[in-house]
């Protein structure tokens, strides 16, 4: 039987039960109605297009299939890359089962080369004020245009692209036939692109209520008003293997590989010559994916052979000037500078050159001379000078010669601890020695037959 402070006590409790009904409810609808935010997934394309960038957007664009996103975003900022990697991009956009926004931004930003075939290939293709697109023509590696049938091929697909996506297939053609490049806005008069847009946010509230046709061809509405952009990086070791595909990078790493691989020819030691090759190995994986002109690389092989020349002839001459001369016209020539972006810096010919010289003009000979000063020392300077026995010679024991101790085997006799004796070769770090008193005898024996240690 309840007694009245019970009867007050329950009144209360349903008093505040039915006050907390309602404020769960909105919160579960609040909940509701952040769960059901559209989400964009943002992938970015920044720099050459390589395997790990394919890989990326391939990747990125499965997940945001799996995860049910409203959409991908793909903003470009590149000059171009590989083939393979762009059609690897290329295929996974156009057989997407999610939207596909292409996006070139920031201002100053470009999709040439292999970047205009992913942004034609979107499902809606955007660009910054201030930035271009185009010059898809194929390069070879001599930094002429690419085969006929490379460039037929390549124009053939992009026509493909663009009237998938119902682009001006026109001037698509002859982006890659005469590498033609247009701005923002003449690409938005062309029809190469849906709009202009100044950043991402005026982009998705630009696009929203747009109908896109999925690969299998449902028909999709955009929903893009209080999208959660969601930004997807490249990862870490895959980001650092990504940056290392640069021009500045290409050049340096190139140039400077091929110099430690000859100075490890004419001063031995296995370091030099170890970290030239992973350089060298490390520039041949960017240049493949850069469009590299040949004399570029023929005058930076040309600086090494000057470079040699001086030091097999010492002396400032015109070896060493012509080798200076070679490394900054083979960094202004090394890429095909008609791609945007694709060039070395100035800022980095200058001070490689300078550092060429004195590399080649300092260092290296100094290191030959230290080698051969050590010869020297070691052997020439050490025959013929007397020393003490230290420990017995029967016939190998310990002597002192030079203030130094070393292990020495008599030729002749059985000096003993104290007694005087004289080098009369060295082999290696071994002296052959005779007693001081005897006359000196191993002249006549024939030249003494000088070792490098």
């Amino acid at each position: 039987m309840m007694v009245g402070g019970d009867v007050v006590n329950l009144r209360r409790g349903l008093a505040l039960a039915a006050l907390a009904v309602p404020v769960l409810a909105l919160v579960a609808q609040g909940a509701g109605a952040q769960s059901s935010s559209p989400v964009v997934i943002e992938l970015r394309i920044d720099g050459v297009v390589d395997p790990f960038i394919a890989d990326y957007i391939e990747a990125g664009i499965a997940d945001a299939e799996a995860e049910g996103a409203e959409a991908v975003l793909i903003t470009l900022d590149t000059p171009g890359g590989l083939d393979s990697s762009m059609r690897q991009i290329t295929q996974a956009i156009l057989n997407a089962e999610v939207p596909v926004i292409g996006y070139v931004s920031p201002q100053g930003a470009r999709a040439a080369s292999a970047g205009t075939f992913i942004l034609l290939s979107t499902h809606i293709a955007a660009m910054a004020p201030a930035t271009n697109v185009g010059a898809a023509q194929p390069v070879g590696i001599s930094g002429a245009i690419a085969s006929e049938k490379a460039v037929n091929d390549a124009a053939e697909y992009i026509v493909s692209i663009a009237e998938a996506r119902g682009r001006n297939a026109d001037w698509a053609e002859s982006a890659v036939r005469e590498a033609e490049s247009v701005s923002a806005e003449q690409a938005l008069g062309l029809g190469v692109i849906d709009l202009i847009a100044s950043d991402v946010p005026t982009l998705l509230q630009e696009v929203d209520g747009a109908v896109v046709e999925l690969a299998d061809g449902e028909q999709v509405t955009l929903a893009l008003i209080g999208a959660t952009v969601r930004q997807e990086s490249l990862g870490f070791f895959a980001g650092i293997l990504h940056a290392l595909l640069d021009p500045n990078l290409a050049f340096l790493f190139f140039w400077l590989g091929l110099a430690l691989i000859v100075l490890e020819f004419f001063v031995p030691g296995g370091v030099a010559g170890t970290l030239g090759v992973i350089l060298f190995v490390s520039s041949l994986v960017a240049l493949g994916t850069l469009p590299v002109q040949l004399i570029g690389v023929v005058l930076l092989v040309a600086s090494i052979v000057f470079f040699v020349l001086e030091l097999l002839h010492p002396g400032v001459g015109l070896p060493a000037i012509a080798g200076v001369i070679c490394v900054v016209l083979g960094g202004l020539f090394l890429f095909d500078t008609s791609v945007p972006g694709v060039a070395v810096s100035p800022l980095l010919i200058v001070p490689v050159a300078g550092f060429a010289a004195f590399f080649f003009l300092v260092v290296a000979r100094q290191a030959l001379r230290l080698r051969h000063r050590k010869v020297i020392t070691r052997d020439e300077q050490l025959v013929g000078r007397e020393g003490t026995v230290v420990r017995d010679l029967a016939p190998t024991g310990v002597v002192q010669v030079a203030s130094e101790e070393w292990t020495a085997h008599a030729v002749r006799g059985t000096p003993r601890k104290g007694d005087r004796i004289r080098v009369v070769e060295m082999e290696g770090l071994k002296l052959k020695v005779e007693p001081a008193e005897e006359p000196a005898t191993a002249a006549a024996d024939g030249p003494t037959e000088r070792r490098e240690p």
